[in-house]
C-alpha cells in the first residue's frame, strides 16, 4: 500500500511538473514568439500595373489568432474586389525588402504577433513607413512580443499590459471620437455595440501623438488581467479607452486598432466600414 501511494505522489508531482513546463513554455511564447525563424527570399509577386496595391501580412511566431486570421482574409479580399485593390497575402517575410515594399500602398500587419522580421526587413519597413507609407495594424499586432522599439513607438503607441481574464470577451459600446481625418470618419457609425477581448496599454497612445477614432468606457468593463501569482494587472484605461488610432510618422502613416480577436469581428458592418476607411486613407 505504501509503495502504491509513493507511486501515486509521483505521478502527480510528474503531471504537476509537465503542466508548469506546458505553462511557462505557452508564456514565453506569447511574449516573445516562438521559434524565431526567418523567410530571406524575396518572392514572386505580379503587380498589376495602375492599381493600387496592399500587402496583408499574416505570419505569427507569438499567439495565434487564427479564426480571426482566417476570417479576415475573405473580409480583406471582398474589400480589394469592390475597391478595385491588389491585395497580396502572405505569411512570407521575405517580402520586406526595399524594392517591393515601395510597390505596396499599405502594408498590414493582421494580427501578426511575435518576431517575424530580421533586422534588416526590420529597417526596410520603417524606412518605408517614413519615406512615405501606411502600416495598419489589428489586434495582436499591439501586444508586447514583438520586440522592435520603433514598431511599438509608431503603431500601438505604447506598451501592451494585459487584456481582461476573468470576462476575457465583453460586449460594450464603441464609440466614434470627434471628428479628425475626414476619410477615416467619412460613414462612421456613431456607436455600435462590440464584443472583443479589450486590450489594455500602460500609456494612453492619445497622449503621445496619436488620434483617436474610436474608443469604449474602460469603466464599463472589467478590465482585470490578474491570473494566479500575477496581482498587478487589475486596473484599465479610464473612461476614454482608445480602440482605433493613427498619427502621421515621418512621411507615412500608422494606423492601429486593438479590435479583432475573434472572427465574427471581420463579419460586422461597422468594422469592415473602418477598415476600408482605413486602407482607403492609407493609400491615398
Amino acid at each position: 500500500m505504501k509503495k502504491f501511494f509513493k507511486y501515486l505522489l509521483y505521478t502527480v508531482l510528474g503531471l504537476f511538473l509537465l503542466l508548469a513546463v506546458l505553462l511557462a513554455g505557452f508564456i514565453y511564447k506569447v511574449k516573445n514568439g516562438f521559434p524565431v525563424s526567418y523567410e530571406t527570399e524575396k518572392p514572386a509577386i505580379n503587380f498589376p500595373a495602375k492599381q493600387p496595391a496592399v500587402l496583408l501580412f499574416s505570419k505569427t511566431t507569438g499567439f495565434r489568432h487564427g479564426e480571426a486570421i482566417e476570417a479576415s482574409k475573405g473580409m480583406f479580399s471582398d474589400l480589394a474586389q469592390k475597391n478595385q485593390w491588389f491585395l497580396h497575402e502572405t505569411e512570407d517575410g521575405g517580402v520586406f525588402n526595399a524594392e517591393q515594399l515601395a510597390q505596396f500602398g499599405a502594408v498590414i500587419f493582421n494580427n501578426s504577433t511575435g518576431r517575424v522580421l530580421n533586422p534588416e526587413q526590420q529597417k526596410a519597413l520603417e524606412d518605408y513607413v517614413e519615406n512615405g507609407g501606411c502600416l495598419i495594424g489589428i489586434h495582436g499586432a499591439g501586444d508586447d512580443s514583438h520586440h522592435w522599439d520603433w514598431y511599438e513607438k509608431n503603431l500601438p503607441g505604447a506598451q501592451f499590459s494585459h487584456h481582461p481574464i476573468a470576462h476575457q470577451l465583453q460586449e460594450t459600446a464603441v464609440n466614434l471620437q470627434p471628428l479628425g481625418d475626414s476619410l477615416l470618419w467619412n460613414g462612421l457609425a456613431d456607436k455600435w455595440k462590440h464584443t472583443d477581448e479589450w486590450y489594455v496599454f500602460f500609456d494612453d497612445p492619445l497622449q503621445k501623438g496619436f488620434t483617436g477614432v474610436y474608443a469604449i468606457d474602460g469603466e464599463a468593463i472589467d478590465p482585470s488581467g490578474n491570473l494566479l501569482w500575477i496581482k498587478n494587472k487589475n486596473f484599465g484605461m479610464g473612461p476614454v479607452h482608445p480602440v482605433a488610432w493613427f498619427k502621421k510618422t515621418g512621411e507615412g502613416r500608422t494606423f492601429y486598432t486593438s479590435m479583432g480577436h475573434t472572427g465574427t469581428t471581420f463579419k460586422q458592418a461597422e468594422f469592415i466600414k473602418l477598415m476600408e476607411n482605413a486602407l482607403t486613407w492609407g493609400l491615398q
